[in-house]
């Protein structure tokens, strides 16, 4: 059993390796190294859409890995956005806050990637 677990740490390991790798771009920074509150560009595959009301408002939450980090993204007012699902790779612009301790991005520019 031990074992078991132990590959998968392993290959989880390997796969953040390989993301931060494919992310690695000029201008670009790793979601653990993005500093709060300043303009910041990210890249990233998103892990999980989600749409959940925030304040009675409509609001569509994204969950972006790029290997290093993850941030919360959320578009407000949206339900849904055309190429916007799990497994994406994105590249997103805007100023992250932190929301109840977590790290997050709201309404920002983005780009899917091939």
């Amino acid at each position: 059993m031990r074992r078991t677990i132990s590959k998968w740490a392993d290959t989880e390991d390997q796969h953040a390796r390989d993301m931060r790798r494919t992310f690695a771009h000029t201008g670009v920074v790793q979601i653990a190294d993005a500093p709060d509150r300043e303009r910041v560009r990210l890249r990233g595959t998103l892990r999980t859409v989600t749409l959940r009301p925030r304040g009675g408002v409509p609001a569509l939450e994204a969950e972006l890995f790029d290997g290093s980090g993850v941030i919360t993204v959320v578009w407000l007012g949206r339900r849904r956005i055309s190429g916007i699902s799990p497994g994406r790779s994105m590249e997103i612009q805007g100023r992250i806050g932190q929301h109840e301790g977590q790290r997050i991005m709201y309404n920002p520019r983005y780009e899917l990637m091939p």
